[in-house]
């Protein structure tokens, strides 16, 4: 047999398009008021907006909305209405008028926003709907009286926005963000810099010399102390708390001088004032807390709205359908015991170890294992928690609670309990190191010079004090928080998404890369798809589509995909049976069809037809007219990412939970056998990676997209999660990239060295600036005036280096 095409008609096919969610109408039409659905789910959304005279939605960004979920069914939110659950989910209640705040993946455009803060038009007991659009998330408040919390949560499902609640949010252990106090902080410092600079004006030009003015000039003092009392306590104390809790733990981290520092000049500026013998720093205080609480808030900020430290629970549902004498009832999965059982419908996870009860199922592992073929289990066998149900409805016998599985065990791994970021090993804190050290030496020699040999403790106290003022490493700072801060938002702009800057300085140091292959350079849900055999004519195609549609196997589902162009038959199918590891077989009119393995059809396979893509078998009235052929996409970018990785001196390797199907074809993109690894357990990929570190001293990047890639990501120097939509699934991880971005993996690496070097060559303009005002400083000619300009300038001109320089950094790497 050889390939052939699958045959399409001449002419390209037009399709209409849904008038709701905006996709093409492939199969039947559904017609109503003039406009075409592509399904149910559509058309009822639009019944239900039109209902309540919502439908300006369609006007706002064209059709742009959301088919509801298909794997929605009543009761799905029973478990909403526990008082154990819906406490620990609200925000407030009194009793009567309650609130909910949602994480909602699905919201994408205004028209989203503008629908979700309409949903009081849907239903009266509805109060009011706030949208956070970059959080992705909508606080609803609502009368608990009229309306329970699983029918909101359905109310807002049925329009295609169904809410993601997770076990952790059930346990009451939501992670908290963004903490506000930070804009607090540099309101009030930025509000105290502009005025202690605005009342010292006069001193600057040395206006003022009679009694009216010098009592003007006390006042303006008193005033600058009063401003300055907040902003030192309040302002700056988390320098203080970050340099107290280094000495503690017996370092010294780029705190602990600017701590000092602070200290020394708030001081020095109340004995000035005081004593009248100068008007003390405190403009120059405040304007460099107020520039280095900016620079910590650009580089916090950044990413406030994504998870990064997801674990298994994210993943699990929150309740299960347990069945007891007959009657369904839905269960917080943290309640479920030994011996309960459980219903898990198609798409489901199994939340615990667990007895198969049913004749048969079809278990995808990948999320687990990495395995991507489903595995068939039949009765009696043990499922093991994190697969996923693959066809009709199963029941299952719980065999151990979930805090007792198999992937809660795994996650109980020393691995997760580690930290990655040692805040003394960053670059600034390694130069801190002995910049600060130099810094203190030089005016603590100052100081003892002038007391001890020139015996003049005011020239003393004040070349001490502006030594400290002028080279302050307040400027090393915020060469690090701005270079960092705009990288993280460059990065963003390219769709990588890097949890934090110790994670820009740890991709810097990479020099080898492990990739998993299910879903990183696999296309997630795409196969390529050929038909070997027989030209197929239309109607022949039809009768394929139309009986895979019937099935839930994955080759069903990915053939049904290939034939996107074909319109399925909405005739019924006589005898339909589907026997699982083996095939599907149903009557067309009069025309018996088979679908499966060879055996099934009855087809003699040839050697040649051995390969390492799976086969479904094509039969009408027991004539094999060929077979499908399908096989793992791979990212078209594939090989060129790992040649420019490998010219670039990376070590790179294939940790994979698959079978070594592949390994021919992989073998020329990696260059070499012993770089790829199959059949690999999750606990193996973690020790490759462990051992990869302890005995090689490698320093590792780990691109993965699963669960069963966690430990490995975790372990790792950097963790790089692969996901399609950043604000749905990814598994515990220090940096994000959207699975189409791939291909830039060496320009992300590059830029991350650039903005290393960057803070070098920033620090080094600083470091001019310092050495130019030390040589006054320590002579103690260094007037008020010229301390004041010289740390304001020196810190404007490193923020205009390094968001110039780390523009041009990724111009370079990235859009080129």
């Amino acid at each position: 047999m050889s390939a052939n095409k699958l045959a399409v008609e001449e002419e390209t096919p037009t399709h209409t398009t849904c008038y709701h969610c905006g996709e093409e109408c492939r199969d039947e039409i559904i017609e109503q008021d003039g406009h075409e659905f592509c399904c149910d789910g559509c058309s009822v959304v639009y019944d239900l907006l039109k209902e309540n005279d919502l439908c300006r939605y369609y006007n706002i960004d064209g059709a742009q909305g959301i088919s509801p979920d298909k794997a929605y069914f009543q009761g799905k939110y029973d478990y909403l209405d526990l008082p154990e659950v819906s406490q620990k989910l609200l925000e407030f209640t009194d009793g009567r008028l309650s609130s909910v705040n949602w994480l909602v993946p699905k919201m994408h455009c205004s028209s989203c926003i503008w629908l979700l803060e309409q949903l009081y038009r849907l239903n009266p007991a509805i109060r009011s709907s706030v949208v956070n659009f970059p959080e992705k998330k909508v606080r609803i408040t609502y009368d608990a009286g009229q309306i329970r919390l699983s029918e909101l949560a359905s109310l807002i499902s049925s329009l295609g926005y169904e809410p993601y609640i997770s076990l952790n949010d059930v346990e009451g252990k939501q992670i908290k963000k963004w903490n506000r106090t930070h804009l607090y902080k540099i309101g009030i410092a930025g509000f105290v810099f502009g005025n202690i600079m605005m009342l010292s004006f006069p001193e600057y030009f040395n206006l003022g010399d009679s009694s009216s003015d010098s009592d003007l000039r006390f006042l303006f003092n008193m005033l600058n102390i009063a401003f300055s009392l907040p902003f030192f306590f309040y302002c700056a104390s988390d320098f203080f708390k970050s340099a107290w809790g280094a000495l503690k733990g017996r370092y010294l981290n780029i705190d602990a001088p600017i701590a000092l520092a602070l200290t020394c000049i708030f001081l020095i500026s109340l004995y000035q004032i005081f004593t009248e013998t100068g008007p003390g720093y405190l403009d120059s205080l405040s304007g460099a807390v107020f520039f280095m609480l900016i620079g910590r808030y650009f580089q916090d900020k950044t990413y406030a709205g994504i998870s990064f430290d997801r674990d298994y629970k994210s993943y699990f549902p929150v309740a299960v359908s347990v069945v007891d004498d007959g009657v369904e009832t839905r269960k917080p999965i943290t309640e479920l015991t030994t011996g309960d059982q459980i219903l898990v419908r198609n798409e489901e996870l199994i939340p615990a170890d667990s007895v198969l009860l049913s004749p048969r199922a079809m278990v995808d592992y990948s999320f687990v294992s990495g395995e991507s073929e489903p595995v068939e289990r039949k009765k009696g066998d043990t499922i093991y928690a994190g697969g996923k149900q693959k066809g009709p409805s199963i029941e299952l016998e719980v065999l151990r609670r979930v805090s007792q599985s198999y992937l809660t065990q795994l996650w109980n791994h020393d691995t997760f309990s580690k930290e990655k970021e040692d805040q003394n090993q960053t670059l600034a804190a390694r130069i801190n190191k002995y910049f600060s050290v130099i810094v203190l030496i030089i005016a603590t020699v100052t100081f003892l010079t002038w007391i001890i040999f020139l015996h003049n403790p005011e020239t003393a106290f004040r070349a001490f004090t502006t030594s400290l003022l002028v080279a302050c490493p307040c400027a090393l700072l915020l060469s690090s928080t701005f270079t960092n801060g705009n990288l993280l938002a460059l990065f963003g702009k390219n769709r990588f998404y890097p949890k934090n800057a110790h994670t820009i300085e740890r991709l810097s140091h990479i020099d080898t890369v492990v990739f998993d292959k299910t879903g990183t350079i696999t296309q997630a849900n795409e196969a390529e798809v050929d038909f070997v055999g027989k030209e197929l004519s239309t109607e022949e195609l039809v009768m394929v589509k139309s009986i895979s549609m019937q099935s839930s196997h994955p080759l069903s589902r990915m053939i049904v995909k290939k034939l996107a162009d074909t319109t399925a038959s909405k005739r019924s199918l006589g005898n339909y049976t589907e026997t699982g590891g083996a095939g599907i077989s149903a009557y067309w009119g009069k025309k018996e069809v088979r679908l499966g393995s060879s055996k099934w059809v009855g087809a003699t396979v040839s050697t040649e037809e051995k390969s390492d893509a799976s086969h479904v078998y094509f039969s009408v009235e027991n004539e094999v007219y060929g077979y499908f052929t399908v096989k793992s996409k791979y990212r078209p970018e594939l090989a060129e990412t790992i040649k420019a990785l490998q010219k670039n001196g990376y070590h790179t390797y294939l940790l994979s939970g698959d079978k070594p199907t592949d390994k021919a074809l992989l073998t020329p993109v990696f260059g070499d056998g012993s770089s790829l690894l199959f059949e690999q357990k999750p606990e193996e990929k973690l020790r490759f990676i462990e051992n990869l570190q302890q005995t090689e001293y490698r320093n590792v990047l780990m691109v993965g997209d699963g669960l069963n890639d966690a430990g490995a990501l975790r372990q790792s120097n950097v963790g790089l999660a692969v996901s399609d939509d950043i604000n749905n699934f990814s598994p515990s991880c220090d940096a994000i990239v959207e699975g189409n971005q791939l291909a830039k993996l060496p320009a992300y690496m590059k830029l991350a060295k650039s903005g290393q070097q960057i803070i070098k060559l920033s620090f080094g303009i600083s470091l001019f600036y310092n050495i130019a005002g030390l040589a006054f400083a320590v002579t103690g000619n260094l007037s008020p005036v010229i301390a004041a300009i010289l740390m304001p300038v020196s810190s404007i001109t490193i923020v205009a280096f390094t968001t110039l320089a780390s523009n041009l950094a990724a111009r370079k790497w990235i859009k080129n």
